[in-house]
């Protein structure tokens, strides 16, 4: 469970744990209806490599990355041309992940917590392998902020001095002496700072929908409000201009989707940069300033475009793979870049090349026992709701799926809330689909990427507008001619997860079973409860979900925990020990309501991560649970008479 995050959070959040997506550049055409498709296990999904971020040596010769191909996360350099990858962080318990080398030498920051608690630390390490904490102490959570103009300083920013507010600090590249540039009192969140110095850009979230931007001017030390507005704006900014003249930001004022605009820190005027009919997400300029990277969110696909900075027209990448384009990153020089590209079906591979020339695959990210034409390519869909809305999300059609043999299906809830389903490598998915279930990642009202209006229309009617758009999806899928009507059941995780528990407690003949991952029951609890780092997202989601002091008859009665005494299907629930966001009594509580009602309850507590998984192992071992019970409750139930 998640605040809504601005538009360059999001993107940051989705570059840097980018999910497995994989390149169609050898991408087989499709199954032969008469071949058979092989089943794999959930090991074999997981076999596969998942890589995520990337950035260059001072060189070009490496390509710096996060890998679980251990198992567990951490640093590798992957040489461009020839050579074997290095890995250059050793952890068999915590996830590492990498923030990038230093300008000028091999030296490396990464970050990781404990157990998956999210107090984040940062971290150096030398060519020699001996590693320094940047931001020693307990209780803190570090962040990094980027790299000065000059590379002669980088930034982070903590919580340390106060756990509701980050504070942003500028360190030496040598000797990492550490001065305080930002006191965060008023508490805002912290975006790009000029390559001067001189300017930070701030923004605070009065509500999900509504976000004001703030620019603050360390010489004069000013901090002014640059989005001043009436009615619901979100604001975020994206990145100051090279020559620290302009703030680019992000802004749906005036339209349903975002756009790229600008602010001249000088006399205030704004402009329009680049806009899109779908939400521009961000914007990052290239370190020579010659390119800007931008990321656009299109119908539930992320991508990313390289455009002349100047004249704001596309920039050929050059021999590229077939699919979308993102996790883009270039070197010093904007000669070499290095990408990820994916349709959705099979698990990312790195590619790295010059600009405009030819690129390499770099990795080999899929298990080699799976077959690539044996996965399936989600489908964009959309379908009319209880009230005639038109809802989208990802269909994905198993192989052996017909009218003749009809199959049982799930419908899969994102997590949020606000959060999106979008076309990329999602290894449950895909097993969930090789072994006979049709999948439909449904993107409920209330989701983004769909225009700002779309997106309030949960707000306040969370269990109530957003999950009627769930359980309509029961007859979208019925009406493919492929799903057996009396097979059909709900998954999701975190804000998903709760939306399962509410289909099973408020609309309890919708669907025959339920798999809740680390879901919320109690949302009195959950809301008062919130990470003191979560900052002004955490009067946002007070704006949008209620308050629990003053909303609480709603919230309970929304909350799956005070309405347990209706679930009558079979339930599953996985959770992690050391959640911050979705604590452990929220799973155990549901669990012993739904086990005093006699259903199968299956319930798996995994004492080493937190919101989510980090290890392959807890996948495995989780995500088998989970098509097993699949295969128990749904897969094998009677069908209807006459069916």
């Amino acid at each position: 469970m998640y605040p809504r995050p601005p538009a360059w959070a999001l993107l940051l959040a989705i570059n840097m744990l980018l999910s497995s997506c994989g390149s169609l550049a050898e991408r087989p055409g499709p199954v032969d209806s008469t071949s058979t498709v092989a089943q794999y296990s959930i090991e074999d999904f997981y076999e596969n490599t998942d890589y995520r971020g990337a950035s260059f040596s001072p060189d070009g010769r490496q390509v710096l990355v996060t890998s679980n191909q251990t198992g567990v996360f951490n640093v590798w350099a992957i040489p461009v041309d020839a050579g074997s990858p290095r890995q250059l962080t050793v952890s068999t318990t915590d996830a590492i992940f990498s923030r990038g080398y230093f300008p000028a030498d091999e030296r490396l920051l990464y970050s990781h917590d404990r157990g998956g608690n999210e107090l984040t630390h940062i971290y150096v390490r030398d060519p020699d392998g001996a590693v320094t904490d940047l931001t020693p102490g307990e209780k803190l959570k570090a962040n990094f902020h980027g790299w000065s103009g000059d590379d002669r300083s980088f930034f982070i920013s903590t919580n340390e001095r106060d756990p509701e507010a980050f504070d942003l600090y500028e360190l030496t590249t040598e000797g990492y002496k550490r001065m305080l540039i930002y006191r965060n009192d008023a508490k805002y969140d912290l975006g790009p700072i000029t390559r001067d110095k001189r300017y930070i850009a701030l923004f605070k979230s009065r509500t999900t929908n509504d976000s004001n931007l703030f620019l603050h001017d360390r010489d004069a030390n000013t901090t002014i409000n640059i989005t001043p507005h009436t009615g619901d704006v979100n604001n975020s900014p994206a990145d100051f201009t090279p020559d620290n003249r302009k703030l680019l930001f992000v802004s749906d004022s005036g339209r349903e989707f975002a756009s790229l605009r600008s602010h001249d820190v000088a006399i205030g005027a704004q402009a329009m940069v680049y806009e899109e009919p779908w939400d521009v997400l961000s914007a990052e300029y290239t370190k020579t300033g010659r390119y800007l990277m931008v990321s656009v969110n299109e119908d539930s696909r992320l991508t990313q475009r390289l455009l002349n900075a100047h004249t704001m027209q596309p920039v050929p990448l050059g021999d590229v793979p077939a699919g979308l384009i993102r996790g883009m990153r270039l070197s010093a020089s904007d000669e070499l870049v290095t990408f990820y590209s994916s349709d959705g079906s099979v698990p990312d591979d790195l590619y790295a090349g010059r600009v405009g020339g030819s690129t390499k695959r770099l990795t080999n990210a899929l298990n080699p026992k799976i077959r690539r034409d044996h996965l399936v390519v989600p489908t964009v869909i959309r379908f009319e709701s209880y009230d005639g809305l038109a809802i989208p999300g990802l269909l994905y059609k198993p192989h052996q799926a017909s009218p003749e043999s009809r199959v049982p299906a799930l419908v899969k809830v994102h997590g949020g809330p606000g959060g999106q389903a979008g076309v990329g490598y999602v290894a449950l998915v895909q097993a969930l689909v090789n072994h006979g279930y049709v999948v439909f990642d449904i993107n409920n009202r209330g989701s983004s990427g769909y225009g700002k209006t779309f997106y309030a229309m949960d707000d306040r009617k969370h269990g109530d507008a957003d999950l009627g758009d769930v359980v309509a999806s029961r007859q979208m899928l019925i009406d493919t001619g492929y799903v057996d009507p009396d097979r059909i059941g709900v998954i999701g995780g975190s804000y998903g997860g709760y939306m399962v528990l509410a289909a099973l407690t408020l609309q309890p003949d919708a669907f025959k079973l339920g798999v809740d991952l680390f879901g919320i029951s109690n949302w009195v609890r959950t809301l008062n409860n919130t990470p003191p780092w979560w900052g002004s997202f955490r009067e946002a989601l007070f704006a949008e979900m209620g308050d629990p002091t003053t909303d609480n008859e709603r919230l309970r009665r929304i909350s799956p925990l005070f309405n347990a005494h209706n679930i009558k299907v079979p339930l599953m629930v996985l959770q992690g020990a050391n959640d911050p966001r979705v604590l452990q009594v929220e799973s155990d509580e549901i669990v012993a309501a739904a086990r005093r009602n006699g259903v199968p309850v299956e319930y798996i507590v995994f004492p080493d991560e937190g919101h989510g998984f980090r290890k392959k192992e807890n996948e495995i071992k989780g995500y088998g649970a989970v098509l097993s019970f699949l295969d128990r409750y749904l897969k094998r139930a009677e069908p209807a008479p006459g069916q």
